[in-house]
């Protein structure tokens, strides 16, 4: 399956059709009945994405051990979901479906911690809509998932949310802060003018067309805009084409890091004095090693994009999570610490909807919880949730690849 923008909201429209097929059905009461609460974490577990994927699970297990796994009288179970398929090599729209469906069907459900990527969300965020599920994600940025603004596509965010209650929050900056931060690192860098690639995946594109608005009102040539095809053999010719575009910049905008690696590589070939950008969906191990991804003498010609900053921005909790991360899992992919907030700010909800696990535990009223949360102080700062479900951060961090490992070097937006 060609797994495009295109296709994802088909299936997305397909099971907003169907919505009782997948498990939906009119809510007598959401409360959960016993001790048990599950909170569900989806992302996927084969091809693209999966190192970070991985990453934001391991936070979320850590986040809910060191809670001891209980919310006051509550236990609270944490069960994985893999959004992914071996044939799809990344998240598939059939698989988050089914996983949705499995949430549903669970009388336990009291949470939500995905999708990991914005296409997945965009499936899964409708489906649980109509049970009013809790739903945050550490990782899917896409503008239209939450707001109107630059980026969003015609009927977003409403078509996500057919009950009209806003269901879906996220900790981690959109892609219109991604933009920002991006367009101010090529200005800093001395861009005249961009070359933008991009995937096609729904993250891969948004991400792509909120750079280019932002780019073309602050004053940033885009010289030319190109979806590639994944896994493609070679990227000759369209690296080519790059290079008779006359851009002395270019970004690529992609979540499939063994495709985005090879077009790193061939365009850094054809245009030997550019300097070559990517988005977060890039900003993981699986990218910047020359085991998996770009070789090592382009190091210094690549920069990446990452919502996450270095330590020194952070409370001194925020070096107490990279401690017990590393003792546990090893050394942390950007996205961990978000991961591991989702988790927080998800029993942080619970608590304050049950008094503490000492009241009935009811969706409706972990999500009014979660939905008000306001000056959160967290391993990520200080932040609240506004009205759409965007997390009140406005930063983004910009990494080098330094013996390929990423590196921070500084941080824009």
């Amino acid at each position: 399956m060609t797994r495009t923008r295109a296709t994802a909201l088909l299936a997305l429209a397909l099971c907003a059709l169907l919505l009782s097929a997948c498990g939906s059905s009119p809510r007598a009461s959401d409360r959960i009945t016993g001790r048990t609460l599950t909170i569900w974490v989806s992302g996927p577990s084969h091809g693209a994405s999966s190192a970070a994927a991985s990453a934001v699970f391991d936070g979320a297990e850590l986040a809910l051990q060191q809670a001891h796994g209980r919310v006051g009288r509550y236990r609270i179970v944490l069960r994985t979901l893999d959004d992914s398929t071996v044939a799809s090599d990344g998240w598939d729209p059939n698989q988050t479906t089914a996983n949705a469906r499995l949430v549903l069907q669970d009388p336990t459900t009291i949470g939500y911690l995905g999708d990991f990527n914005s296409g997945a969300s965009a499936i899964a965020i409708p489906l649980l809509n109509g049970e009013e599920i809790p739903q945050i994600s550490a990782s899917s940025t896409a503008v239209g998932l939450t707001s109107t603004g630059p980026g969003a596509s015609p009927g977003e965010p409403q078509k996500y949310y057919p009950t009209g209650v806003r269901t879906f929050a996220r900790v981690v900056p959109s892609d219109a802060v991604q933009a920002l931060a991006l367009v101010q690192v090529q200005q800093d860098a001395g861009c005249s003018s961009v070359f933008v690639l991009q995937d096609g995946e729904v993250d891969g594109e948004d991400a792509a067309l909120s750079f280019v608005l932002t780019a073309q009102s602050a004053g940033l040539r885009v010289v030319g805009i190109q979806a590639f095809q994944r896994h493609a053999s070679s990227y000759v010719s369209l690296a080519t084409s790059v290079a008779g575009s006359g851009a002395d910049c270019v970004l690529i905008s992609a979540i499939d890091e063994a495709s985005a690696a090879l077009l790193t590589e061939e365009v850094a070939r054809a245009v030997p004095a550019a300097t070559i950008f990517a988005t977060d969906g890039l900003a993981d191990s699986t990218y910047a090693s020359p085991a998996t991804g770009i070789p090592l003498s382009l190091d210094p010609r690549v920069l990446v994009a990452s919502p996450t900053l270095d330590l020194t921005a952070y409370p001194a909790s925020a070096r107490a999570f990279v401690d017990a991360y590393s003792r546990r899992f090893g050394p942390p992919e950007p996205a961990a610490i978000f991961g591991y907030e989702a988790m927080g700010l998800m029993l942080d909800s619970i608590a304050r909807a049950t008094d503490g696990g000492r009241t009935a535990a009811e969706r409706s009223s972990v999500l009014s919880a979660l939905m008000r949360t306001r000056d959160r102080h967290s391993v990520l700062g200080t932040y609240s949730i506004d009205r759409g479900g965007d997390a009140t951060i406005h930063r983004y961090g910009i990494y080098r690849i330094v013996n390929g490992r990423l590196a921070f070097l500084e941080e824009a937006g």
